[in-house]
C-alpha cells in the first residue's frame, strides 16, 4: 500500500526506498506501486533496491536493484501511464545499462511491462520478470 498525503494544495508519497515524501506525480505513482509489488510478490528485498540511483555520467536510473553482493542485476525504468513503452524506451535504458552493464532491463508504465535479458550485445526479452534469487 502506498501512503499518500495532501499538503499544500499537492499530492505527497511517502518513499520507502528514499525514506521520504516526494511530489506525486502519474511516474512516481507508478514507481511506487510497482517497487511495491517487486517487493512483496517477487521477494526483491527492498534494501536492495535503489531509487533515482546516480550513474557515473551524472544521470540517474529510476531504480536498479542490487544482488546479495550488491552488484547492479536490474536497471528499471518507469514511465507515466500516458507514455507509450517504445523502441526510444528501450534505448534510453539502454544506454543507462551501458554504464552499469545488469543482466535485466525492465520498462513498466503502470499497465506494461516489457522484461529484457541482456547478454553481451543480445536481448531476449522474458514473459516475466524473475523471482529474487533466480538470477541473482
Amino acid at each position: 500500500m502506498i501512503h499518500v498525503e495532501h499538503r499544500e494544495g499537492k499530492d505527497y508519497v511517502f518513499c520507502p526506498f528514499r525514506r521520504k515524501w516526494v511530489r506525486l506525480t502519474p511516474e512516481e505513482e507508478v514507481r511506487q506501486r510497482f517497487l511495491l509489488v517487486l517487493v512483496e510478490e517477487y521477494r526483491y528485498p527492498a534494501s536492495r533496491v535503489a531509487v533515482e540511483a546516480a550513474l557515473p555520467s551524472g544521470q540517474r536510473a529510476d531504480a536498479v536493484v542490487y544482488d546479495r553482493c550488491l552488484q547492479p542485476v536490474m536497471l528499471i525504468e518507469f514511465k507515466a501511464p500516458s507514455v507509450a513503452l517504445t523502441g526510444q524506451t528501450l534505448d534510453q535504458a539502454a544506454v543507462y545499462n551501458r554504464m552499469l552493464h545488469v543482466p535485466l532491463l525492465v520498462l513498466h508504465n503502470g499497465t506494461q511491462t516489457v522484461v529484457a535479458k541482456v547478454d553481451a550485445d543480445t536481448i531476449v526479452f522474458l514473459s516475466d520478470i524473475p523471482e529474487y534469487g533466480e538470477n541473482n
